[in-house]
Parts: C-alpha cells; sequence; structure tokens
C-alpha cells in the first residue's frame, strides 16, 4: 500500500508541475473589417487556472508529505523509547530536532506554493 500512495503522490506531484508549467495559445487577430473564420472558444484550463491548480497542488501534497513524515518521526521515536526506556532523553531530542527540520521545509514548500497561486 505505501508503494501504491508513492506513486499516487508522485503522479500528482507531476501532473502539478505539468500544470505550473503549462504555456498558453495565442490567439491571432483577426484583420481588421474581415469576418473571423471561428469564434474563440473557451479552453479548459488557462494559463492562470493552470498555475494557480499547479500551486494549490503542491502546497497540498507537502503538507501531506510533511505531516506523515512527521508521524513516521514520532511513531519511530515511540517505538525506540519503548524498546529502550533508559534512552528515551536523547531519541526525544533528536525527534523534536528532526521534526522541526522537517516541519521547516514543509512551511518553504507550501509558501512557494502558495506563492505560485496568489503572485500573478
Amino acid at each position: 500500500m505505501q508503494r501504491n500512495l508513492s506513486k499516487i503522490a508522485l503522479a500528482l506531484i507531476a501532473l502539478g508541475v505539468t500544470l505550473l508549467l503549462a504555456q498558453p495559445v495565442q490567439a491571432q487577430p483577426a484583420a481588421p473589417g474581415a469576418a473571423a473564420a471561428h469564434e474563440e472558444h473557451a479552453t479548459f484550463l488557462t494559463t492562470d487556472g493552470a498555475r494557480k491548480l499547479g500551486g494549490a497542488l503542491g502546497a497540498g501534497l507537502v503538507l501531506i508529505g510533511g505531516g506523515m513524515g512527521i508521524g513516521r518521526i514520532g511513531g519511530s521515536a515511540v517505538e525506540a523509547m519503548a524498546r529502550q526506556p533508559e534512552a528515551a532523553g536523547n531519541i526525544s531530542t533528536a525527534m523534536i530536532i528532526t521534526a522541526a527540520m522537517l516541519e521547516g521545509a514543509t512551511l518553504f514548500g507550501v509558501v512557494v506554493g502558495l506563492l505560485a497561486v496568489l503572485i500573478a
């Protein structure tokens, strides 16, 4: 199940990056006075919409990954403390430092994703 979840997360990241980097198709201006051969139709996803969707997907995936990482750190630390109660202080200190570093990286990823959404 862990492998399937990793594949889904990787596919969503690839989709987010693809949508984030999508280039718009520029419409050709019609000659003045001439009727347009075809009307311009709305596309499924505009460049602005792709940028916002990609940033939002990226921020969401970063939060999911950060939550899974901190949960795994906490679970492993509790198991280690159960095996060696005398080393609980050292394990707890290492767990807090590692979780803080992971949380900082997660916050950076969320800020980058939200900047992609908010900055034009």
